[in-house]
């Protein structure tokens, strides 16, 4: 688990490289869709954060050439606050995920939502341990789920940023924000897109030196926090900006937050 190579940020915490022993457990083969999300909404009536407050934030380049000026992030202006946006219209109310985006992974979700799922489901988060060693699929210390090379023979096995971020998308792998939640060839072990197209949310707290003295039997993460583990990377990421969408990469962010890029898989016990 983890890297010791250079690649990462050091405020990410990606190393050391070390060996942990995990329980057996079982990981969803994708990521959750937004079919399955709106069957949970509808049994439950569950609200998202997102629908609760109004708003969600939204990348510029999915937006209308002609979207009103909003608020955006002083340190990252490519993300908009919209009115209105939410998993059910990704881009504000104009949009919707019904004629064509049913099979793409549901998006403004925040921890506390994706939580609320997978008790509806009878299942959970996965661990950032379960989460990593299921992204490997098998392989051991390779860069990708599916090797060292990020295209190998030329052929795109990711949905991140081609192109000058963020304003030029060149959209080589075919895509400038979600693909469907099987796109791309699964890893080793059958799951498809652990690199690129939605961040996932992991149970765990984050802290960036976890990993100097994390127990080594199925750890569970540091007992308390103030952000959650997020992991894979997403249709954003670009070797010069973000580079997290290799398989020892990790970020986190607040268990409230909620941006169209962020999504989760669930996983279960193997019993």
């Amino acid at each position: 688990m983890g890297s010791d190579g250079n690649e990462g940020f050091p405020a990410d915490g990606e190393g050391p490289a070390h060996k942990v022993r995990l329980r057996p457990f079982l990981l969803d083969a994708t990521a959750v869709s937004n079919a399955e999300f709106g069957e949970f909404a509808a049994e439950s009536g569950y609200r998202t954060g997102a629908e609760a407050i109004g708003w969600s934030f939204v990348f510029h380049l999915l937006l209308p050439r002609d979207f009103p000026p909003t608020r955006a992030i002083a340190c990252a202006p490519w993300w908009r606050q919209v009115e209105g946006a939410s998993w059910r219209h990704p881009e504000g109310p104009g949009s919707s995920i019904i004629d064509d985006r049913m099979d793409h992974p549901v998006v403004h979700v925040s921890w506390n939502d994706a939580m609320a799922y997978a008790r509806w489901a009878g299942k959970r988060l996965p661990s950032e341990a379960e989460w990593e060693l299921a992204a490997r699929g098998g392989l051991s210390k390779a860069r990708y789920p599916w090797g060292d090379e990020l295209t190998p023979d030329g052929a795109h096995r990711c949905n991140i940023w081609q192109g000058r971020f963020p304003v030029d998308n060149t959209r080589e792998d075919g895509f400038l924000g979600t693909a469907p939640v099987a796109s791309f060839a699964p890893n080793g072990y059958g799951l498809f897109n652990m690199a690129g197209n939605v961040w996932e949310w992991c149970a765990d707290w984050f802290s960036p030196d976890y990993y100097q003295n994390s127990q080594r039997t199925d750890p569970k993460g540091p007992r308390d926090g103030s952000e959650r583990v997020i992991r894979g990377g997403s249709y954003l990421c670009h070797a010069a900006y973000c580079n997290r969408y290799r398989v020892a990469a990790r970020s986190h962010n607040s268990s409230d937050s909620s941006t169209g890029h962020m999504g989760f898989r669930c996983a279960r016990d193997d019993r």
